[in-house]
């Protein structure tokens, strides 16, 4: 049900900015695909991408038109898709900015780059470890071993890095044909 309506409202988000219908889109991260059935509603042509054969098949078998492959480094020509977006991924990621510059890349002048990411220094910036990791990522993710006797799904350093509002800020401010 969350990422029913977490994906409702990213596809009227994007709306916002350019119409779907027609568009070819590419959700970076998409995992099971909870977001694809929101896009093509919008008439959209959906595909995904994740690094994470698991996450792929979440919900059962991957997505048609699913292509396992790293988000920093997209296996997609330049220029090839309408819509580029990533939903609660960057934070995930070890080099958060190659991937955004590798979304740029693949989308074509004059299309959308969607990024929406975690803040680390927002309440949820831990993941499961919130609110401890505004005391540091690694004292966080010990204590919540100590008090679940397992450790983290999200591991701070391995699959949680701390990307702030200022860095993306500062990434979107270097990209010459943003508005």
């Amino acid at each position: 049900h969350f990422y029913g309506m977490l994906a409702q409202d990213s596809v009227d988000q994007i709306a916002s900015y350019q119409d779907l219908d027609g568009r070819w889109v590419l959700d970076v991260g998409g995992g099971p695909g909870y977001f694809a059935d929101a896009f093509r509603s919008a008439g959209a042509t959906y595909n995904s991408l994740d690094a994470d054969l698991g996450e792929l098949s979440g919900l059962g078998d991957p997505e048609p038109g699913t292509v396992l492959g790293s988000g920093m480094d997209l296996p997609f020509r330049d220029n090839a898709f309408d819509v580029t977006y990533s939903s609660n991924v960057l934070e995930h990621v070890n080099k958060p900015w190659t991937m955004a510059d590798e979304m740029v890349r693949v989308t074509k002048p004059g299309g959308l780059v969607f990024l929406s990411y975690t803040l680390w220094w927002g309440p949820w910036g831990g993941h499961e470890t919130a609110p401890w990791h505004l005391l540091g990522g690694h004292r966080a993710a010990r204590r919540f071993e100590r008090k679940n006797g397992r450790v983290p799904k999200n591991r701070f350093g391995i699959s949680l890095f701390p990307v702030t509002a200022a860095a993306g800020l500062a990434w979107a401010r270097q990209q010459p044909d943003s508005v």
